[in-house]
């Protein structure tokens, strides 16, 4: 199993559809508002949600919606990477909610190989999560640094570190 691209293997262009998706609890939610210290109760308080916002229930925090695109894709885009260098943009588009399942895509945008080392190169994606019903909640867009297949080769391959199982 392929797990991520060397630099090559990217066309411009070419969609990867994450799988499999994600249904959000209100369990994943809640403990990712505690871990990141976000106590906004519309997340974590369902008679403050369900009294005061427009939404009438709790609403899941659009970091984790995006920390989960971002995990889903690590397979497909940068599962080589040497860095994440940069995220471009972030959009929330729509709420989720408790009980959605969330899934992911990502189109290759550009992609440039380095200047200054011939072994690796930049690749510039787009990465959409939506809902069951198709309803787009999350975009965001980042530059990874990828390495070459030679770069992969010098480092031992498919599965760098990888020690050899002995008796």
């Amino acid at each position: 199993m392929q797990f991520g691209r060397y630099f090559e293997e990217f066309e411009v262009g070419a969609v990867y559809k994450h799988w499999p998706g994600k249904t959000v609890t209100e369990y994943d939610d809640h403990l990712f508002c505690l871990l990141t210290m976000n106590h906004h109760p519309l997340h974590l308080d369902a008679h403050y949600a369900g009294e005061t916002t427009d939404f009438g229930k709790n609403v899941v925090v659009g970091n984790y919606i995006y920390s989960l695109l971002l995990g889903m894709s690590v397979p497909d885009v940068s599962g080589k990477a040497i860095a994440n260098l940069e995220i471009e943009s972030l959009r929330h588009v729509k709420p989720t909610f408790h009980g959605d399942t969330i899934y992911g895509e990502t189109e290759v945008l550009e992609k440039t190989p380095s200047k200054s080392k011939d072994d690796r190169g930049v690749v510039y994606v787009e990465t959409r999560g939506y809902k069951q019903d198709g309803t787009i909640v999350c975009i965001f867009r980042r530059k990874v640094l990828v390495p070459k297949q030679s770069y992969g080769e010098v480092r031992g391959g498919e599965q760098p570190g990888r020690p050899v199982p002995h008796e």
